[in-house]
């Protein structure tokens, strides 16, 4: 998580919850979903799970946060109830292509952004399960300091790239 003000940048991107308070942040997309998915071979030898807890029997592709070193923990909600599972599995990348394919080939299950494995699931390649335990989540929030004039050239971008579904 780089400071802009401290590396003397004009302007980044989080997802919205990660924005600092002092920092106005414009919507540059929409709000998502994750997906709970695998490939039907991998189902076909495993019992689909039915709660977040059953993940921990199952091969799950982990992801490695890049800036944060630690591995991502798969978040739920349903009725209120939040819940953080730690799942296992043989496999830890640092990118989504990665654990898209992984899942893809049938080697385990993975968690991934909805719009991203739409088409999987469409067309069968995928199977998503857990599906009523995802909340949506705040898009990606273009950011900058509150306490600064923007240039015209700056406003411009923002203009741009305003996301027009806010």
């Amino acid at each position: 998580m780089t400071d802009i003000v401290a590396a003397r940048c004009d302007t980044g991107v989080r997802l919205g919850v990660q924005v600092a308070k002092d920092m106005i942040a414009m919507p540059i997309g929409p709000d998502f979903r994750m997906a709970v998915v695998a490939a039907p071979a991998y189902f076909s030898r495993h019992a689909s799970p039915v709660t977040p807890q059953d993940l921990v029997a199952h091969n799950c592709i982990n992801m490695r946060l890049p800036t944060l070193g630690g591995l991502f923990a798969w978040e739920f909600s349903k009725d209120g109830q939040e819940l953080k599972v730690r799942v296992e599995g043989q496999m830890i990348y640092n990118n989504m292509a990665m654990r898209l394919h992984s899942a893809l080939d049938g080697l385990g299950v993975a968690c991934i952004a909805e719009d991203v494995v739409l088409p999987y699931l469409s067309d069968g390649r995928l199977i998503r399960v857990l599906d009523y335990w995802y909340p949506t989540y705040a898009g990606y929030k273009l950011y900058y300091p509150s306490r600064r004039h923007p240039s015209p050239a700056f406003t411009l971008l923002l203009d741009t790239l305003r996301y027009p579904g806010v």
